[in-house]
Order: structure tokens, then sequence, then C-alpha cells
């Protein structure tokens, strides 16, 4: 794949992202914020003191403004570095077309990035959580999603080594079994943390995750179809090109 090829593709892979996080920006308002704010009451509520003064930014700006800053710039982040491991990882994942590798891809990197780690280290509310461990929950965190992605990436070469001897569906169960335990034995070692105050509401608690899932699993799968979508048609017309050349018969010399 060209250097054209490629700058082309990471284009259209952060316009996906924009497309994909105004769609997880939807989700993040209507399913999350109500949730942080009643999370947020039930702080105020159980405060041992209340002082200071006025917060820097209010409430209202981070719903909106905030948010939306935030979830725009890390979906045309998001899209980039994801379209780059697209341009790696087409043609070496077998052959699918550019929609279905897209749409794989994307599966993929949402159970590697984002799944696997939050069944370990799940996203929390306000209130839930001890200040005092904060950076060593975020560095446990982003270890388990460095040995993840090792993990996925190690699971896909070794489907790949098997498959020649054990066939296809055989080195999938294998490869499969590897990861699941493998992920298993970091959930094991690595040190777990229950910091949920006593009387936090544990609806809330499981709403606001879910909610946390479900903005993520948005904007994932949002990027996996539109990225397909444009990334067929930068490659589609030179696949079609090769078929229609390889196909075309070679001219007899009279």
């Amino acid at each position: 794949m060209n250097s054209t090829t490629v700058r082309t593709l990471l284009v259209r892979g952060m316009l996906a992202g924009l497309t994909a996080g105004l769609l997880a920006l939807v989700v993040a308002y209507f399913l999350g914020e109500s949730r942080v704010d009643a999370a947020i009451a039930f702080e105020e509520a159980h405060a041992h003191h209340h002082g200071g003064g006025a917060e820097p930014v209010s409430r209202t700006m981070q719903s909106t403004a905030g948010l939306s800053t935030g979830v725009l710039v890390y979906g045309v982040a998001f899209g980039g570095i994801a379209a780059l491991a697209y341009c790696f990882a087409l043609g070496r994942i077998g052959r699918f077309g550019p929609r279905a590798s897209a749409l794989l891809l994307a599966m993929a990197g949402l159970v590697a990035v984002y799944v696997v780690p939050f069944l370990k280290y799940p996203a929390n509310p306000p209130a839930v959580g001890d200040p005092d461990t904060i950076g060593q929950r975020t560095t446990l965190y982003f270890l388990m999603v460095v040995l993840s992605v090792l993990l996925a990436v190690a699971t896909v070469i070794l489907g790949r080594r098997l498959a020649p001897r054990l066939g296809n569906w055989n080195a999938t169960l294998v490869a499969g079994a590897f990861f699941v335990l493998a992920v298993g034995l970091a959930y094991a070692f690595l040190p777990s943390f229950n910091e949920v105050p006593e009387h936090f509401p544990a609806t809330l608690l499981w709403q606001f995750r879910l909610a946390a899932l479900a903005v993520q699993a948005t904007l994932w799968t949002a990027f996996g179809l539109v990225f397909g979508l444009l990334a067929e048609r930068v490659l589609a017309p030179r696949t079609v090109a090769r078929e229609v050349a390889a196909a075309r018969p070679t001219p007899v010399a009279p």
C-alpha cells in the first residue's frame, strides 16, 4: 500500500471517527449525563465538609460544550489511529473485503481495547473511588489495555500459524481459548479495587457502567461501518481493475 493510499485512508478514518463521535455524543448525553448528575448529587449529600468557592467550570458547561469537545476530539484522534491500524492489518487478517475488514477490526478493537479492560476495571461515576488510589488505578487500567492488545495480536498470529495444521475452525477455537486463558490469568494476578461507598445505589452504578459501555460500542461500531464504506470507495476500484486485468485474455501474436 503506497503512501498516497495510506494518507487518503487516514483522512477518511478521521472523518469516520468524527461521525462516530457524533453518534457516541448523543448516546453519552442521553444515557450518561443523567447518571453523572445523580452520582454528583449523592456525593454532595454525603460530603463530610462543604467549602470552597464556585466551580471553575459549571456543570452545565461540562455536560454540553465540555462533553462535545472531549468526545469529538477523541473521535477524530481515535479514527486516525484506527485507520493506520487498518492499513497495517488489511490483507493480514484473512481474505476479507475492505468493508468486512473494517468492521472486523472495529469489533476486535472494541473487545481488546475496551471490553476486556472494562471487565477488570470498570468505569465509575463521581463519588465512587478513593482519590488516594487514582494514580494506581489509572496505571493498572492502561497496563490492562496494553496486555489485552498484545494478547489479541498474539491470538491472531497463533491462529494463523495453527490453521495449516488444524484447519481454520479448530485453529480459531484454540487461539480463542488461549486468549481467554491468558486474560483470565491477568485478571487473577492484577489487583482489584472495591471502593464503592456505603449506601451508593447499586442500580445507579450499573446504569452508569452500561452507559459507558454503550458509548464505546456505538463509537467502535459506527466507525467500522462508516470507515468500511469510505475505505471501499478507495480500495475497491483498484481491486476490480486488477481482477479485470487478470481475466483479460492474453493477446496471441499472429
